[in-house]
């Protein structure tokens, strides 16, 4: 039972390491495109969600590959729900498709 545990709770964590990775990404993109100076943003979001992200996944594995790999899923699964919930607008937005870059 304790194993159990311990395999959702690492699931769990790894689901919200995806959460912060990819709702970060999505959060520095758009803010990044309005920038005065958009590789700052981007390559400081990069930095940081990325040493969230490998000290979350050394704290979960714990030098175990079975909770490491359950992580992986978590953050796996995490993309495609984090993906879905900032997908674009397509059918009910009223502006038009832009035709250029800004």
């Amino acid at each position: 039972m304790h194993e159990l545990i311990t395999w959702v709770l690492a699931t769990a964590a790894g689901f919200g390491l995806g959460v912060v990775f990819f709702g970060g990404l999505w959060w520095t993109v758009r803010r990044g495109v309005r920038s005065r100076q958009p590789a700052l943003w981007f390559l400081g979001s990069l930095m940081l969600r990325m040493g969230v992200v490998l000290a979350g996944f050394l704290l979960v594995g714990g030098g175990e590959w079975r909770r490491l790999l359950l992580c992986l899923l978590g953050f796996a699964i995490a993309r495609v729900a984090v993906t879905r919930l900032t997908r674009a607008k397509t059918h009910d937005d009223p502006r038009p498709e832009p035709t250029h870059a800004p």
